[in-house]
């Protein structure tokens, strides 16, 4: 019986929940170079993930090309984990280009706060409302004198003169 064929090791286990905290870590930070490093550490989390979930190494995953007693390996993890580094690397080159580009316009890497953001933020503090909605304002009018009102653009200018 072999129950305990496919179990990982604790080692991986624990090195894939090192790199993804880490990673996350670094992407919640300010400058971009520790948000790439962060993405790449948790990229690479998860393609330790991947294959430690494919199972163990075993024969190629060709038929007729293994021994009858070995078990193929799962080629499915594999494919995924070459995907996942293709994209990381697109990402990555991405990245870069972002912190390059910050570096020559502002002299640093920092992603800076939103204008909007910040409004909000100092009407949360006031407890001020962030907008004024101008549907909720009471005009003294009937809905349906408000719907007389409306400009109609599926109408043509014709046929609303008609209509009036």
């Amino acid at each position: 019986m072999t129950v305990l064929q496919n179990t990982p090791s604790a080692v991986l286990v624990l090195a894939i929940g090192v790199l993804f905290g880490t990673g996350v870590y670094l992407l919640l930070e300010r400058p971009l170079t520790r948000v790439l490093l962060g993405f790449i550490l948790v990229s690479n989390a998860v393609n330790l993930m991947l294959l430690v979930a494919g199972g163990r190494a075993g024969a190629s995953p060709i038929v007729g090309n293994s021994p009858a007693d070995e078990p193929m390996a799962d080629p499915l993890a594999q494919a995924m984990t070459l995907t996942a580094i293709v994209i990381t690397l697109a990402l990555t080159a991405f990245i870069l280009a972002l912190a390059y580009r910050s570096w020559q316009l502002h002299g640093h890497d920092e992603v800076a706060d939103d204008v909007e953001d910040k409004r909000v933020a100092r009407a949360a503090a006031a407890n001020a409302p962030a907008f004024t909605d101008a549907d909720a304002e009471e005009t003294g009018q009937t809905l349906d004198e408000e719907a007389a009102t409306v400009h109609d653009e599926t109408v043509g200018d014709e046929d609303e003169e008609a209509a009036r």
